[in-house]
């Protein structure tokens, strides 16, 4: 088993790439909005296993949506097998 402190310390990493990609991603979107004047975008908030999809056209809140079950799918499986694994 992992100690606690490196676990720690890899959810502060993934914490922190997280708010590195969200500042890339608002600064190319500016970028790309300044060149070709139309952008596209959506986002997901996920509470519990219930993810609320948002966005500006329905093409991107469709594919975002899709992506957001197969995540909380996919968490929700690892949720069981860690729990059945480690019980």
């Amino acid at each position: 088993m992992a100690d606690s402190s490196v676990l720690y310390l890899l959810g502060f990493v993934l914490v922190f790439v997280g708010i590195i990609v969200l500042i890339a991603a608002a600064v190319l979107a500016s970028v790309l909005r300044i060149k070709n004047g139309k952008v596209k975008a959506a986002g997901v908030i996920v509470v519990g296993p219930v993810p609320i999809v948002f966005g500006s056209d329905k093409k991107t809140v469709k594919d975002v949506f899709k992506l957001a079950i197969v995540l909380t799918a996919m968490l929700i499986v690892f949720a069981l097998i860690y729990y059945f694994l480690l019980r």
